[in-house]
């Protein structure tokens, strides 16, 4: 009976794998392995880490304590460690993601990059065309529809420090510059991590995993690995709750838009996030995770043809002209954006603040749960192709997305119309959509998308941390998930209601503090990676065969890539 049980849930587990883990690339090493059946530690029942769940759950809810009971003392409080965040902290910021674009390059070009994300052999779990059209999806969400027209229009009005004035291409260049190479190199960078340590390594999935090379197996499984797994969560949650406010913001406004109510105030806020917050949570804790899936695709295809009507409607051929232009410009000028900091004076200190330095600790924060993302879809890829990919098809959904609406919003400032100087950066969109045909049918749409958006994103940044806070187990328990849901939920309203009348400027505040800590865990990470990858068994047998291939000894070559795949080389993943 006992056997005819085990029979059972090894043959349940591995069911589940097919569509979720199929099991790591090189076989399981010892320290990481199941041992009653021969799966994954991540696959296995949750388990939660008490500690992890424990910490992080006692500060989560000390804050909301402190923030809702204290408002004004927590305000100050943010600001003053705001204050010493970008004025001692900043240039890491500026410094770290710049380097993050090189090291990802340099992986995909170096010999590194031929390292299969998997097994030797192993094929791609999807094929190209999915591939890339789930890596659209990751491209797009509330950030997109709340920024593109506001930021590309700010700063066609207000020139970025160093520039006497901004033109469309400058602007644009501008705004892809913080949606583009640079973020996504920050979530290739996770993303290889973890692909690298579940797929190759078979270790678990979770970020205190990828610092075995560098720190060894005892001390991830022990206090510092604990500490790494906290900030994760804690990135991941503020994150995402900031998104959450962006998107409350934006449904409030089109709410005004349409003449619903006259002033769309914090308690209207925060009910629009309670009431998404609730829903977002019932579809995590429901198991009707392909419904969310499928109005995710469906959501694509709604952001599409708003895009396709603004591109139609709007100043068609300006918007056309202005896609080489802003390509130019971003190409002519990333260099000197990258390398914008404090020294230059207060005006460009305070301009970072709002601008580059939130957007950096914004991609932070959520390269936990992208990465992770990223990963789970790029089975089987080569490091070259994964690194490719994450970085440019993203970052082309990023250009087409600005210059149409940005273009849109632009166009219309330039004919006279003060779409800048009308209202708050949430109702920018909706003003740009006023002067254009349908426009209360595109507002309603837009409210749509971003509710949706809302819906979707938390769902699977509240799984992300459930796996977390559950030893990296792929199916974490709903009460799990249900937890750090309502924290969410219950976080951007403390963020909204920390803002006040300015709670953009709440959102910012605290996203940028928490993701500080969360940069010294990104550049560990990347350390780690390195030692990881130099000491694969295919680099290991680069180094071997190169002296042959030198003399023209190609016996033992693999056709098409010139290696012999010997797993028995494998590096001990514990050391």
């Amino acid at each position: 009976m006992t056997a005819h049980k085990d029979h059972s849930r090894e043959a349940e587990i591995k069911e589940k794998l097919h569509d979720a883990f199929p099991g790591p690339g090189i076989p399981i090493p010892e320290g990481h392995h199941d041992d009653d059946l021969d799966v994954p530690l991540c696959a296995r029942r949750a388990v939660t880490d008490k500690v992890v769940f424990g910490v992080t759950a006692a500060i989560v809810l000390a804050i909301l304590g402190w923030g809702l009971g204290a408002p004004t003392h927590f305000g100050s409080t943010m600001s003053s460690i705001l204050n010493w965040v970008v004025a001692n902290l900043g240039w890491l910021f500026i410094i770290s993601a710049t380097c993050f674009v090189l090291f990802a390059v340099w992986l995909a070009l170096s010999r590194y990059g031929r390292i299969p994300l998997g097994a030797d052999d192993e094929k791609p779990e999807f094929h190209t065309v999915s591939w890339i059209a789930m890596m659209f999806s990751a491209g797009m969400g509330i950030g997109l529809i709340f920024w593109g027209v506001t930021e590309p229009l700010t700063h066609f009005v207000n020139a970025p420090p160093g520039l006497a004035d901004s033109k469309a291409g400058t602007a644009l260049a501008t705004a892809l510059f913080h949606w583009g190479f640079h973020p996504w190199s920050m979530y290739a960078v996770v993303g290889l991590s973890i692909a690298y340590g579940s797929y190759r390594m078979g270790r678990r999935q979770l970020i205190s995993s990828s610092f075995i090379p560098l720190l060894g197996f005892r001390r991830v499984e022990g206090p510092i690995g604990k500490v790494i797994d906290i900030l994760a969560i804690f990135a991941t949650m503020f994150g995402t709750a900031a998104s959450l406010g962006l998107g409350a913001l934006q449904i409030g406004s089109g709410i005004e838009v349409l003449g619903w109510v006259g002033k769309a105030g914090t308690l209207l806020l925060v009910a629009v996030v309670a009431i998404l917050t609730l829903a977002f949570v019932a579809s995590a804790v429901s198991g009707v995770s392909r419904g969310i899936q499928w109005l995710s695709n469906i959501n694509m295809v709604l952001a599409l043809i708003l895009a396709i009507f603004v591109f139609v409607a709007g100043p068609t051929v300006f918007i056309l002209n202005l896609l080489p232009t802003a390509l130019g410009d971003y190409a002519a000028n990333i260099a000197a954006m990258s390398a914008r900091s404090a020294a230059a004076g207060p005006e460009t200190e305070q301009w970072l603040s709002s601008w580059t330095i939130f957007y950096w600790a914004w991609w932070i924060s959520w390269t936990p749960f992208v990465g992770m993302f990223l990963a789970r879809i790029s089975r089987g890829r080569s490091i070259r192709q994964f690194v490719v990919g994450v970085i440019f098809v993203p970052t082309t959904v990023s250009l087409v997305w600005f210059v149409v609406f940005g273009g849109a919003g632009i166009g219309q400032q330039r004919d006279g119309i003060d779409l800048y100087g009308t209202g708050e950066p949430e109702s920018t969109l909706f003003g740009m959509l006023d002067r254009l045909p349908l426009a209360g049918l595109s507002s309603l749409l837009v409210m749509l998308l971003v509710a949706i958006f809302f819906v979707s994103g938390a769902d699977a940044a509240s799984m992300v941390m459930g796996t977390l806070s559950q030893r990296g187990s792929m199916f974490p328990t709903r009460w799990a998930v249900a937890f750090w849901g309502l924290s969410t939920g219950a976080v951007a309203v403390l963020m909204l209601w920390a803002g006040g009348n300015d709670a953009l400027n709440g959102l910012q505040t605290m996203t940028i503090i928490v993701a500080a800590p969360f940069v010294f865990v990104m550049i560990g990470m990347c350390v780690s990676l390195y030692l990881d990858v130099s000491r694969d068994p295919m680099v290991a047998h680069l180094r071997r065969v190169a002296p042959d291939r030198d003399r023209g000894d190609e016996e033992n070559a693999v056709p098409g890539d010139g290696l012999v795949h010997d797993n028995g080389d494998r590096p001990d993943v514990r050391t």
